[in-house]
């Protein structure tokens, strides 16, 4: 099979769950190609983009020789040149862009037209699956145009927890009238998105998942010398929650004063998050460690005795899908403390493979912290229950072959 991934930025180490799919899909030798509107701004890479030559397979729709002028006249001037380049092959779904009584002022500004340039020649894949909602509405117009064809998949990563948000809500409309396959992360995202509009028959549960070849489990023990190492990975946005964990971490410091945590991540909230640790007075046991490589990540979690993910649904109504680093620290026999939060219930067993607590209740996770920092026996316990799990539910490997099986039932008729 020929397939097309449509994104947002590309690479991004924090996803490391679409490179996942991406190089299982290679490994079973299908060609994969790479669509997003700009690159990644992190400064690292991981390794498995390098081996497989994934930026190599990566086109950029938001190129600057291709973006809208801002002058009309160099605008139109622009738009011609570039119909006589893609004439007479790929002339048509430019032509089509520039429907004014189907596409009013998008056709008009010529902003759908310069949309639809990257993507011509596009048109050679069986799949397109896009991950997040809005490239999923992507996709639908540009097959609409004639620029792309193949079957439309869409994986959610949340966004269905938008729900309280109409004008947001509404938005999916096309992908859900016109899409081929729905598929969210977990059965809360599936609700959500029956919720929205979406027909259940177009709907799949598709879980992310993780190479267990990757994370070799270790039994948690206590340190000699008392020291608890706690940790989040996390990109740093509101709903990641990070300043509930470094308030409850702040709280149990005079009773614990052997615990260091470490957040490893970077993002939009990091110099707030910065000040809080310096006037809570803990700069000393809580550090930002910024972004880490996948290997880093790994080394990290293997130091580690207790994974924090303290996620939140944020302001605008943002929430997670199944955090994939949650998978990573349980396959490797960390307890994780989260909170009871979009889909992570399905992930985290409470009081088997971690405990959940309530969102924004830093007073709750606290006091959980403080049950695990006192139970040291129940580190190997809950991290054995955690591995088992994974290997059941979130193995990559498994869920590969899955999509795979997804993709031909769909281009064979037989879903939805």
């Amino acid at each position: 099979m020929r397939v097309a991934f449509l994104l947002y930025h590309w690479p991004v180490i924090s996803e490391t769950f679409i490179m996942n799919q991406i190089t299982g899909l290679l490994d079973r030798g299908h060609e994969v190609d790479t669509y997003a509107k700009s690159p990644g701004t992190e400064p690292v890479m991981h390794a498995d983009m390098e081996k497989y030559r994934l930026p190599e397979r990566t086109f950029y729709y938001g190129r600057a020789s291709e973006r809208l002028p801002a002058s009309k006249p160099e605008r139109v001037l622009k738009a011609l040149a570039l119909m006589l380049k893609h004439f007479p092959r790929q002339v048509m779904p430019l032509l089509r862009s520039l429907n004014f009584f189907k596409y009013g002022r998008r056709a008009s500004s010529l902003g759908l037209f310069y949309k639809t340039v990257p993507f011509l020649g596009a048109d050679k894949y069986d799949i397109v699956h896009c991950h997040f909602g809005p490239n999923g509405n992507l996709a639908v117009l540009l097959r609409e145009l004639g620029a792309i064809r193949g079957k439309i998949v869409t994986t959610f990563h949340g966004e269905g927890g938008y729900t309280k948000r109409k004008r947001y809500s509404k938005g999916f409309v096309p992908l859900f009238e016109k899409g081929d396959l729905i598929l969210p992360m977990s059965e809360r995202e599936k609700q959500n998105l029956i919720k929205l509009g979406c027909d259940p028959r177009k709907i799949v549960v598709h879980r992310m998942g993780v190479d267990l070849s990757k994370f070799t489990f270790t039994p948690r023990r206590p340190r000699e010398d008392g020291t608890v190492r706690l940790l989040t990975i996390a990109r740093l946005t509101e709903k990641k929650g990070v300043e509930y964990g470094i308030r409850a971490v702040a709280s149990v410091l005079s009773r614990y004063p052997r615990i260091e945590y470490n957040i490893a991540g970077d993002g939009p909230l990091r110099d707030d998050l910065a000040s809080l640790i310096e006037a809570l007075g803990v700069s000393d046991r809580v550090r930002l460690l910024g972004w880490q490589r996948q290997e880093e990540i790994v080394e990290l979690i293997k130091e580690a005795d207790i994974l924090l993910a303290p996620s939140v649904t944020s302001s605008d109504g943002d929430e997670e899908g199944i955090p994939v680093v949650l998978m990573e620290a349980l396959a490797q026999g960390l307890p994780v403390l989260s909170t009871w939060h979009a889909g992570i219930p399905e992930l985290v067993q409470d009081g088997e493979s971690g405990f959940l607590v309530p969102e924004r209740d830093a007073d709750a996770l606290a006091a959980k912290l403080a049950h695990l920092v006192e139970r040291p026996e129940l580190w190997a316990e809950m991290g054995q229950a955690g591995r088992k799990y994974v290997e059941q539910h979130y193995d990559i490997g498994k869920l590969n072959d899955q999509l795979v099986q997804l993709y031909r039932q769909l281009l064979e008729g037989e879903l939805p």
